[in-house]
């Protein structure tokens, strides 16, 4: 019966994939909301209202990343805050029209606005708002920026957009136990910013992966991505769950393999084309060049992959 489950789980994840895509291309999904696309459920219970795989606009309202939530016997927990005050409510409502049960968690899964700048809104529910202590910190550090940045492109749709922090931090892992669903909030390790988290539900074989994991658009490598870290983050941590099932923190649900693809072993890849530029003697300007061609057709890969490439010969220069 496991096995027959678990075969019917991919087949959706196959049917959903196949049938609505989150492309740069396409502004809007669901222009009834400010969501970009209309929540799906991905298994029994679990649900996501994928984003744009392309950059925050005010067509997309700033919903460029995947806003999940797990419906349990005592609540709703919902995996990130939303990038805007706007974006929350519509998800609250997405929320109210598959269940009546109230929203109990909110868990950010990282510092970035897109995890936390709806977190106003919650708070205003009076929700408990759950992240990373590294998050929380950098959240308090660039907060003013990153809303700055959000009302520029958004507009007036950044109305009542405030900065909130969360109200609960944790350092290693998280464990909430809500009727019959366990869920494991968990810190694996560097990877993509400050305070990532992944949130692992072990009677699923599921992991909402949040930027641990990409698939369908080039992952972005901020100044502050230690890219060997990550590397080490996946083999120790993330790859041993050996998820069924993964909602990356951009794109589709989907499954280990392509992530693995699409992460890890273009990681491997793109340092081993720095590795070997810098052992022939290559200068940053030429760096930005090398050859990412096998990855071109990602989402965002205009925008990132020169940039991920001078990122990567900084840090490895020094390694």
């Amino acid at each position: 019966m496991i096995c027959l489950a678990k075969r019917a789980g991919l087949l959706a994840l196959v049917t959903l994939a196949n049938t609505v895509f989150a492309s740069e291309e396409i502004a809007d999904q669901y222009p009834g909301s400010p969501l970009y696309s209309k929540p799906v459920e991905v298994i029994p219970n679990v649900w996501a209202a994928i984003g744009a795989t392309a950059p925050p606009t005010y067509e997309n309202s700033g919903h460029n990343n995947n806003l999940s939530f797990i419906v349990t016997d005592e609540g709703v927990v919902v995996i990130n805050g939303g990038a805007a005050y706007v974006l929350a409510k519509a998800l609250h409502e997405e929320i109210g029209s598959v269940t009546n049960q109230p929203v109990r968690l909110i868990i950010n899964e990282n510092g970035q606005g897109h995890a936390m700048l709806g977190n106003a809104y919650w708070a205003e529910q009076g929700v408990t708002i759950l992240a990373h202590e590294d998050a929380a910190h950098e959240f308090e550090e660039y907060g003013p920026q990153i809303l700055e940045s959000m009302k520029r492109y958004n507009r007036e749709k950044s109305e009542g957009t405030t900065l909130t922090s969360p109200t609960e931090t944790f350092s290693d892992r998280k464990i909430i136990e809500m009727g019959q669903t366990r869920i494991e909030v968990l810190y694996l390790g560097p990877a993509h910013s400050p305070g990532d988290i992944s949130v692992w539900l072990p009677q699923q074989s599921m992991v909402i992966a949040g930027d641990m994991a990409f698939h369908e658009r080039m992952l972005p490598i901020f100044e502050n991505t230690m890219t060997a870290g990550w590397l080490e983050t996946w083999d120790n941590a993330f790859e041993p769950l050996n998820a069924t099932y993964v909602i990356p923190g951009h794109g589709h649900p989907t499954n280990m393999d392509q992530v693995r693809r699409y992460t890890r072993d273009y990681l491997v890849y793109l340092r081993g084309k720095i590795g070997a530029h810098l052992d022939a003697g290559g200068d940053l300007a030429d760096a930005y060049y090398v050859d990412q061609s096998p990855y071109a057709s990602l989402d965002t890969f205009e925008e990132l992959a020169t940039k991920n490439a001078g990122r990567v010969y900084e840090q490895m220069e020094f390694e």
